[in-house]
């Protein structure tokens, strides 16, 4: 019996043994990868902006978390769509219109002949060309493109959504989160009907907010809930039959990224309006799990915006408490000095985690003039409240670039961030090109990199646990999924049953995979 207990622990020893040998292989076959990448990716940037954008593109990027739909369009997208659905081009307006083309409109087929007009249009619906001159600035520009294109049908989303994603599995991403506004014109009217208490201008309180909620569901909001759900659903379908997803010999690429939505509020509209349409983006996102989430978009800078932001975020605080399974990403800090007095500088960012329940916050750019920053900062860190950082966006709507931005700040102060487009068509960038821009503009380094493509799935609102046993910690693995992951690893059962289970760690699994073989292929 003695002997045999001997035998059993030596077994064990030696069995333990050979995996800590194992990791320790794997670990150092990781880091060898790892300083190759650093090597390759330094020599690039030396050799200048194309060669670190083609090493750039494959390298895998996980999600992009901060993209709205229609500004991810390309504006070419959005002509050749014009001339399909037979619309009209206003010349001077220099922007898409319904039928009739009676003058001074013409047909959007004209533009296939009209190389001038063409390139105006295209100047016109984006940042493409664009030189700030006296009275118009980058903001403006970018903000007053998405009315340009309103004539479109909606039908078209099945064919944005096309797009975004073979643009994305172009580049080795894995996961799009979407913001987009489903109809809600039933809300809208009903919120019109109903109105808003006289009292409840600058503050509102729960009971109020309560009584209102009631008053719209006997109104029949709910009623619109099965129709976004349709619309989202209809859009992903088509989706799916244009990239021949369900035929294996024709499937696109694109048929690999997953997409989800963010339920997208109107914000610089009276609060009746986006008390209804946010209650209406809970219940949606309560009932389809396709819905990850909301957010609220418009320029924060807008008068109603500034006027109505801390009633804004009432809202929310009532709504999360009777919906907080509801995940919730806000823009905030999408500001600069000068573009609202200094006193609107001082408290975005914390009204949205503290009132708001933001998770996730968009842009954060003007973290550094809120009210006692540090603090902010250390409670973002403490709470796992990631930044999405979209840096060509903030450079040509706030102007705020290279030093002025604060992800270095943000960066020091352990404060989670991801790498994201905000709106590529627009910009006419890709999630590549922001990879590249935090390499040349902010001197990440490859690590810094990898932690962004990871960071982006460790904080995208999917199913299930994380494949890391602690929040923002890459360094320790859920038990289940221990074993190094290397391009050949093969998954041990509890390790599939468990990424199975939880769709978030099934990612970033394959991202860590992805990552493995992006490494092992660079001399």
């Amino acid at each position: 019996m003695v002997r045999a207990r001997i035998a059993f622990t030596l077994a064990l020893t030696a069995l333990a043994c050979t995996s800590v040998a194992q990791n320790k292989s794997a670990a150092n076959a990781a880091a060898s990868g790892e300083a190759r990448a650093t090597r390759a990716l330094n020599a690039a940037k030396t050799l200048g902006p194309g060669e670190l954008y083609a090493f750039l593109k494959p390298f895998p990027k996980g999600a992009d978390l901060h993209m709205h739909l229609s500004g991810a369009v390309y504006a070419e997208t959005f002509l050749a769509e014009a001339v399909k659905e037979n619309l009209c081009v206003d010349p001077d307006a220099l922007k898409l219109a319904p039928p009739p083309c009676t003058k001074p409109l013409l047909p959007a087929s004209d533009t296939l002949t009209n190389q001038p007009l063409y390139d105006k249009l295209i100047d016109a619906f984006s940042m493409r060309s664009y030189v700030p001159s006296s009275g118009w600035s980058g903001h403006d520009q970018f903000f007053s493109t998405f009315s340009r294109w309103d004539a479109l049908k909606k039908a078209a989303v099945a064919e944005w959504l096309d797009e975004v994603a073979t643009r994305a599995a172009a580049q080795n991403e894995q996961y799009l989160e979407i913001m987009q506004t489903p109809t809600f014109a039933h809300a809208r009217g009903l919120s019109n009907q109903l109105g808003w208490p006289p009292d409840a201008t600058s503050s509102i309180t729960a009971d109020q907010l309560a009584a209102l909620r009631d008053e719209l569901f006997a109104g029949g909001l709910r009623d619109e809930v099965a129709a976004d759900v349709k619309e989202l659903a209809d859009a992903k379908a088509a989706r799916s039959v244009i990239e021949h997803c369900d035929s294996p010999d024709h499937e696109s690429a694109a048929c690999g990224i997953t997409i989800h939505f963010l339920y997208q509020i109107l914000r610089g509209f009276p609060p009746q309006q986006v008390f209804a349409q946010t209650l209406l983006g809970f219940e949606v996102a309560s009932t389809n799990p396709d819905v990850v989430g909301i957010n609220f978009v418009m320029p924060e800078d807008g008068r109603i915006s500034m006027q109505d932001y801390h009633l804004q975020m009432q809202m929310l605080d009532y709504l999360h408490s009777i919906y907080p399974t509801v995940r919730i990403s806000l823009h905030a800090g999408e500001l600069a000095p000068g573009l609202v007095p200094f006193e609107g500088l001082s408290f975005h960012i914390r009204e949205a985690i503290d009132l708001g329940h933001a998770q996730r916050i968009g842009h954060g750019v003007d973290v550094l003039y809120e009210d006692h920053p540090d603090a902010l900062l250390k409670q973002m860190a403490d709470q796992h409240i990631m930044v999405e950082i979209n840096l060509t966006s903030n450079a040509g709507i706030l102007g705020i670039e290279k030093k002025a931005h604060p992800l270095a700040a943000y960066m020091s102060a352990h404060v989670p961030w991801a790498l994201s487009t905000d709106d590529e068509g627009v910009s006419r960038i890709d999630l590549t090109h922001e990879y590249a821009r935090g390499v040349e503009e902010q001197n990440l380094t490859y690590l810094d990199l990898k932690r962004s493509a990871r960071t982006s799935l460790e904080h995208a609102f999917l199913q299930g646990e994380s494949l890391y046993s602690s929040p923002d910690d890459f360094a320790h693995r859920n038990p289940a999924c221990a074993a190094p992951i290397t391009p050949t690893a093969e998954l041990t059962p509890a390790c599939k049953a468990f990424l199975i289970a939880n769709e978030k760690a099934a990612a970033q699994y394959e991202l860590e995979a992805r990552f493995a073989a992006f490494e092992a292929s660079i001399p």
